[in-house]
């Protein structure tokens, strides 16, 4: 078991320079050096958003809070081929500042990705993308540009129980409490 985990929402223009989206159950960090994210978008579904990624090779990836649950979920049950989601909801976008990709203005963190990677997984597409730009909002990083986890308030997914939670309260610094077994 892997859940629930942070859920996000992939982002890239079309052909035509619309924005697309969709949310996304399978994401994580994969390197430091670069810093890299995997993101893995079901192809069984044909995915608008993982079509424009592969064209355009870029895309940027939103971390939606828990204020964005009814949003984020559409963002995953809707088909971009049939309506522009972002349009839908009322939500504004506007291009990344380093790759050709929409940051939804919503989310308080973005993250801008350049495509190293590609590979079929069964019935998903795992796209490797690196790290290049990271955005965030004033209001959830601290003096040192550091994301306060607790400000962002992110919305987290259970893929078992098809559940939305609210992540925890901080109940230690990590590599810290192992060092007594050292």
């Amino acid at each position: 078991m892997m859940y629930p985990a942070p859920a996000v929402v992939a982002s890239a223009y079309d052909e035509d320079g619309n924005p697309d989206c969709c949310t996304l159950a399978f994401a994580t960090m994969c390197s430091h050096h670069p810093p890299a994210i995997m993101i893995a978008i079901n192809s069984t579904l044909k995915r608008k958003t993982l079509a424009d990624i592969l064209k355009t090779r870029e895309f940027c990836v939103g971390f939606p809070s828990c204020e964005h649950m009814d949003e984020t979920d559409y963002f995953g049950i809707e088909s971009g081929y049939r309506q522009n989601k972002l349009e839908k909801v009322k939500y504004n976008y506007r291009g990344a500042e380093i790759v050709n990709a929409p940051i939804i203005e919503e989310f308080r963190v973005s993250i801008e990705c350049r495509l190293m990677h590609i590979a079929e997984v069964g019935s998903h597409t795992q796209l490797t993308g690196e790290i290049v730009n990271v955005q965030a909002d004033e209001s959830v990083v601290d003096e040192n540009g550091r994301i306060i986890f607790e400000k962002l308030d992110p919305l987290a997914y259970d893929d078992v129980t098809h559940s939305y939670f609210r992540m925890g309260e901080k109940i230690s610094d990590a590599f810290k409490p192992g060092k007594k077994f050292m």
